[in-house]
């Protein structure tokens, strides 16, 4: 799942380093802004900002945090500012990238996503040069669950469901993520991360593993991306 589990992976770190954790927290902040600011600041009826809120609490980001950034997205302190902008690119041995980000300053943010993926063997493309290789799916992983859950699951729509020592990931329509999510909390069921996700139909197997990875290090120290995700194979 390489982006997502890029992401996964840095948020649940344990003893982050105070430099990353603030790029981390800048990062979440933007999210929850950007998502007050076009649906509301009602975690309870706008379901993206929910999202957004779990992910932060789960690193450990302050309740007082998450309310002045909620505040700056409808609009109650200033600062609220920021734009989506969606990038697609290509990485060391052709690898393919989509980056989101948000930003008050598109021209900035463009000119350092450039000089970052051009240090690293990359460059970026123009629209839809790479979105053709990926398909938006809800993606929820928690621990292992019933074989009775799974076959509940599937007949709600789950299009699949995979196990491995860590536990169980289920994938749905990115439509149908709020449905399955409000199912299985029902049930008392604690998940570990539920997020709509861009996902690679195929893997490419990749040769500059080191320089990919520097790469992701780049992207995960600049706090103008979202979220970030390649059909590099893990």
């Amino acid at each position: 799942m390489s982006g997502h589990s890029k992401w996964n992976k840095i948020h649940r770190q344990k003893g982050v380093a105070d430099a990353k954790r603030g790029v981390l927290f800048t990062r979440f902040g933007n999210a929850i802004t950007a998502a007050a600011k076009t649906g509301g600041g009602d975690p309870e009826t706008n379901f993206h900002l929910r999202l957004v809120i779990e992910k932060a609490r789960a690193a450990n980001m302050t309740k007082d945090n998450i309310d002045k950034a909620i505040k700056r997205g409808t609009g109650e302190l200033t600062g609220g500012n920021l734009e989506a902008v969606r990038y697609e690119g290509f990485g060391p041995d052709g690898v393919a990238l989509i980056i989101d980000c948000l930003t008050d300053n598109r021209n900035r943010t463009s000119s350092e996503l450039k000089h970052i993926l051009a240090k690293h063997g990359g460059s970026l493309g123009g629209p839809n040069s790479v979105a053709w290789l990926f398909e938006q799916k809800g993606v929820i992983q928690l621990q292992k669950i019933s074989e009775d859950l799974e076959l509940e699951l599937i007949d709600a729509g789950v299009e699949e469901i995979t196990k491995d020592a860590e536990g169980t990931t289920i994938y749905t329509k990115f439509s149908d993520l709020k449905k399955i999510k409000d199912r299985l909390e029902s049930q008392g069921l604690t998940l570990e991360a539920a997020e709509i996700d861009w996902l690679a139909k195929e893997k490419k197997i990749i040769r500059q593993q080191e320089l990919l990875e520097q790469l992701f290090e780049a992207l995960d120290e600049f706090p103008d991306i979202n979220d970030y995700y390649s059909n590099a194979q893990d």
